[in-house]
């Protein structure tokens, strides 16, 4: 079958011809009809397999036969990345029909985004936080809807938008055609399936399985010799396109450093980076002025760069549903890609899910750095080796020592005494006998405070700094009462 087949208006022909499609996929095979006779849509289907297109062309061809000027076509997604991926497939595929599309989504200004709302532009791709937000601003009118797409559902449930999507369906009209998406549909997108469409046409295409063009390979090491690990492979890698997951945005950022003083072009894509500094990364990814990307999951999904060779899981992701998004950024359009995981020693269970997702023993390779490593590679990786070394160092027994003298029957004299020592221990000596010289020294006084044990002025709590005259007031006190 080819594109011409599908009853599309004649316009599309020339944006379906610049984006190099001539063999519709399987999901274009079966959404495109019925999205244009009209029926709402479930569908599920494997990552990297047309799905964008399988709903843009329906979508576009419904609009060339309308109104313009309006908001008609709502996509609400839930990552600024795969809004901006669907942004530019509207843009290639509606190439000389003069349809407009814009990008809603929060990290950026409102101004752009206001002007496009009250222009009127007939495609909205929107991540469903701004968007509230300019509906409660009176800027975003969502009564002219009349396809509603939702993409992705099981990440928007992931990341916490379903309630905000449901807020999304009561501000767009009941009479609608739906098209939703999900790799996954647990109960809660089961759910918002039943809200959101009427009598829909379920379509499935490869459920959770990797594209056949992909190969798996996982190498098992000491979580303290992943980094090593990491540059050894990429050293022994044809490193045109290569695109590593972490678990954490700081892991991403500060591997990616760790990969560019080897000497490669490499940069990051995670959350804690601003939108510009995002789209720069991708842009450069893309166009191949970088050869590695360090990201998180948020390039897991709507990432469409045809040529990233090889995908590297440095961390094992948090669910096994994760593992088929993050390979399926190679592999695509038919290509040959490979796919390597990098597995820790408590990676056990993650591993067994995958595996059982995938129904395959993804084969294991030998650690090319060996079974020994430098210690210069591995200290800066942890430091429970040397922790445990000073464990054992404290746990041998002391040596003796002699029994420190007690202070009643041995004074200690301080090498250095304070001027005011000195001085208390020079008036002292000068006021006793000859004869007593030799005796032993008072234990040390502290700082400040008087000898009771001498104080004959029998003056109680008034501090050391009493007059010398009061004193002997209260002394004449004493012996006149």
């Amino acid at each position: 079958m080819i594109f011409n087949q599908f009853e599309l208006d004649a316009r599309l022909q020339a944006g379906i011809k610049r984006a190099g499609f001539t063999e519709p996929t399987p999901i274009q095979i079966q959404a495109i009809p019925a999205a244009l006779d009209g029926y709402d849509l479930i569908g599920t289907a494997q990552t990297g397999t047309g799905k964008t297109a399988a709903f843009v062309l329906p979508i576009l061809h419904q609009l060339l036969s309308g109104p313009r000027n309006r908001s008609r076509a709502l996509i609400v997604t839930p990552t600024r990345e795969l809004a901006e991926q669907i942004h530019e497939s509207i843009r290639v595929l509606s190439y000389g029909t003069k349809l407009r599309s814009a990008t809603i989504y929060g990290g950026v200004g409102t101004a752009k985004q206001i002007a496009d709302l009250r222009h009127g532009t007939e495609v909205l791709v929107a991540c469903p936080g701004r968007l509230l937000d300019l509906i409660a601003q009176g800027h975003a009118n969502l009564s002219n809807i009349e396809m509603l797409v939702l993409d992705e559902a099981d990440r928007m449930l992931d990341m916490g938008f379903l309630p905000d999507v449901r807020r999304i369906l009561k501000a767009v009209p009941a009479r609608r055609q739906t098209m939703l998406f999900s790799a996954t549909f647990p109960d809660e997108i089961e759910e918002l399936g039943r809200q959101a469409t009427r009598q829909p046409k379920r379509i499935a295409v490869g459920i959770s399985r990797p594209a056949h063009t992909v190969s798996h390979a996982l190498y098992p090491v000491q979580k303290h010799l992943k980094t090593a690990l990491l540059l050894e492979l990429l050293k022994r890698t044809d490193t045109d396109s290569v695109l590593v997951f972490t678990r954490t945005r700081h892991r991403a950022s500060n591997l990616a450093k760790k990969i560019g003083r080897e000497g490669f072009k490499v940069t990051s894509l995670h959350s804690d980076r601003t939108q510009g500094q995002r789209q720069s990364a991708l842009n450069g990814f893309r166009e191949g002025r970088f050869q590695i990307m360090v990201a998180t999951d948020i390039a897991a999904r709507g990432l469409d760069v045809d040529s990233i060779s090889h995908v590297i899981n440095f961390d094992m992701p948090d669910t096994s549903d994760a593992y088929i998004h993050r390979i399926g950024r190679t592999g695509r359009a038919g290509r040959e890609g490979r796919a390597i995981t990098i597995c820790g020693t408590r990676d056990d269970k993650a591993l067994d899910a995958v595996e059982a997702l995938v129904q395959m023993t993804i084969p294991r390779r030998e650690n090319p750095l060996g079974s020994d490593v430098a210690p210069a590679v591995t200290a800066p990786e942890t430091d429970e080796k040397p922790r445990s070394s000073r464990s054992r160092s404290r746990r041998k027994p002391a040596p003796e020592k002699e029994p420190k003298p007690e202070v009643e029957t041995k004074s200690h004299t301080p090498a250095t005494k304070t001027r005011s020592e000195k001085a208390g221990s020079e008036i002292a000596a000068s006021e006793k006998p000859a004869s007593e010289a030799p005796a032993e020294k008072p234990a040390p006084r502290s700082r400040g405070r008087r000898d009771k044990s001498t104080d004959k002025s029998g003056v109680v709590g008034l501090g050391d700094h009493l007059p010398r005259f009061i004193a002997l007031s209260f002394d004449e006190r004493g012996t006149t009462g």
